[in-house]
């Protein structure tokens, strides 16, 4: 067996990979190494997957269709998970571009690539910022996600609507998945999480928005990784006498259980061993009160259920962070 993963040396990316390697499957991964956020990071996780039998890495953009193209026509793969894309809410706010060409025409090339070279299962990143204005909570798959409050959130609803129509035309399994606030070791220093960390480590303040009163559904690395591999091995079924059923799914990846910003800051404070200087500040744009996330369809279908509360994970990021800045 051979899995696509791109974006691999990204945070999920790289998790990922790593968890496939150590289970004996082989992994080709791609990524642009963008300098969105510290290269060093990517290509230091890079680096450990190297060390591990059955890796292989191409630098290749999503956006550059021809080697998109020839890749799938030289190589063959089983699965492809598409984890590459532009992250960050607010960054969308000041670089549009950026997200139409990776998130749009760069998913666009990976859509075209399983159309005329199949692959068993296409799974690729949502995000549960597509719930944008949703109050209703928890917030579930089937509910309608057409307000989004960011261009991000809107590239990856445009993901899932571009998906179903693929897969109805040329029925391509494909399952979207809406991650929930995902943290843990060798994380994103974009996300607050790891800005919060550095900040407390270096005696300086936080911004805490909307004076802290949020709630957000943390969701572990390693809970992550386990709903994708599961979710991998359980593509939606390819049914050619039901025209009207289309191999395409959506699931929530979260904890399911929304944890108040002060309680997350007071763990992180607690796994330092240090008090933070909070800067209280209003709600950013593009930014939602909370994120709750319905997995029961995930729970039903494929058996995700996380397990890691922040009390347990967050001091495993601090120690790995403790451990890669040697502080």
């Amino acid at each position: 067996m051979k899995v696509l993963v791109t974006g691999v040396a990204g945070f999920i990316g790289f998790h990922l990979a790593r968890r496939l390697l150590l289970d004996g499957i082989e992994v080709y991964g791609i990524d642009n190494l963008n300098s969105y956020y510290d290269v060093k990071l990517k290509k230091d996780r890079l680096s450990k997957l190297l060390e591990i039998k059955g890796f292989s890495f191409e630098l290749i953009d999503l956006t550059n269709r021809d080697e998109i193209m020839n890749l799938f026509a030289t190589k063959t793969f089983e699965y492809v998970v598409n984890l590459a894309a532009q992250a960050g809410v607010r960054h969308s706010i000041e670089m549009p571009r950026d997200y139409i060409d990776s998130n749009v025409t760069g998913f666009l090339n990976i859509l075209e690539a399983c159309r005329h070279y199949p692959v068993k299962h296409l799974i690729f990143a949502s995000s549960s910022s597509v719930y944008g204005m949703n109050t209703k909570i928890p917030f579930s798959t089937a509910d309608n996600v057409d307000r989004p409050i960011s261009l991000y959130a809107a590239t990856k609803r445009a993901n899932e609507l571009m998906a179903h129509s693929y897969s109805h035309l040329f029925k391509t399994a494909i399952t979207g998945l809406r991650f929930f606030t995902v943290y843990g070791p060798w994380g994103r220093p974009d996300m607050a999480y790891f800005k919060f960390a550095r900040a407390i480590n270096e005696g300086k303040p936080i911004d805490v928005y909307h004076f802290g009163d949020m709630q957000r559904d943390f969701t572990y690395i390693d809970d992550v990784i386990d709903g994708i591999i599961r979710v991998m091995y359980n593509s939606p079924v390819i049914n050619s006498e039901l025209i009207n059923v289309v191999p395409y799914k959506i699931y929530n990846i979260g904890n399911h259980k929304p944890v108040s910003l002060m309680h997350f800051i007071e763990v992180l404070e607690s796994a330092m061993g240090k008090k933070a200087e909070k800067n209280f500040l209003p709600m950013q744009l593009g930014d939602v009160l909370i994120t709750y996330a319905d997995i029961d369809d995930t729970i039903r279908d494929v058996g995700f259920l996380p397990h890691t509360s922040i009390e347990l994970g967050i001091p495993l990021f601090v120690n790995w962070y403790r451990d890669y800045y040697d502080t």
